[in-house]
């Protein structure tokens, strides 16, 4: 029977932890610790909103937006992370039909049509800010 090295068996366990499984989702610091919703979930949006000008989401906390698009907003941050609303976009028609969701600053959209009041404060969990 082969006996390992403590210090390869080390490294290998090591190497393991720190590449996890690939494809494996990751946390990522969070913005705010609480929010306002609709509901308690934040499942119903808030409002609907056009977005003014082209958003680049820098990582993937973030949703990358389109100067026209239609956002529906689920949550504002509070605190600190205050400029930042949660929300969800669509696909264009010939390319992403799946719903985006994530974060993207207030200051590029304007808020049209109230769809239930954003009045339920709602503490943050680290799946708020899980990127896939």
């Amino acid at each position: 029977m082969m006996a390992w090295s403590p210090v390869l068996l080390s490294a290998i366990i090591l190497l393991s932890v720190l590449s996890g499984p690939s494809g494996a989702g990751r946390l990522m610091p969070k913005l705010a610790d609480r929010k306002l919703c609709a509901d308690e979930e934040c499942s119903h949006p808030i409002s609907m909103a056009v977005a003014l000008q082209d958003y680049v989401a820098p990582d993937c906390r973030f949703l990358t937006i389109h100067r026209g698009q239609i956002v529906y907003v689920f949550s504002k941050l509070k605190g600190r992370g205050r400029l930042f609303w949660g929300g969800s976009v669509q696909g264009d028609y010939y390319e992403d039909l799946a719903a985006r969701l994530g974060y993207f600053p207030s200051t590029i959209v304007r808020e049209g049509q109230t769809l239930k009041p954003g009045e339920v404060d709602v503490k943050t969990d680290k799946w708020d800010f899980y990127c896939q």
